[in-house]
């Protein structure tokens, strides 16, 4: 995505984060750390920060088998700074896994 943007679509949140819509809604009432901004027409639109938080809860709820959302919110709010190194190692594994499979690609031509 591109750096310099402030807001993303809820489809471009999708998109990056792996999480469907309807579980961004649900997760927008379930945890007031997340809190995309509205348009007049009710489009949501996510900071960086937001998709962050998103992957954070993906994190807990898939990584750490937490499903229970009020465990979800204790363990977002403990701030983990081991979940939080993980995320990150994560997170910068998917994205050198992208640029190696576009460099495959440019080769492959």
């Amino acid at each position: 995505m591109d750096g310099e943007k402030i807001y993303y679509s809820l489809r471009e949140t999708e998109k990056e984060t792996g999480i469907p819509a309807s579980t961004l809604r649900f997760w927008e009432k379930a945890f007031d750390e997340l809190s995309p901004r509205k348009d007049g027409h009710g489009n949501r639109y996510y900071t960086r920060e937001d998709q962050e938080v998103i992957k954070r809860i993906k994190y807990i709820r898939d990584e750490l088998k937490i499903t229970r959302i009020e465990a979800i919110r204790k363990e977002l709010r403990a701030n983990n700074k081991h979940s939080d190194e993980r995320q990150s190692a994560i997170d910068i594994l998917l994205r050198v896994k992208e640029e190696l499979c576009e460099i495959r690609n440019m080769i492959k031509q």
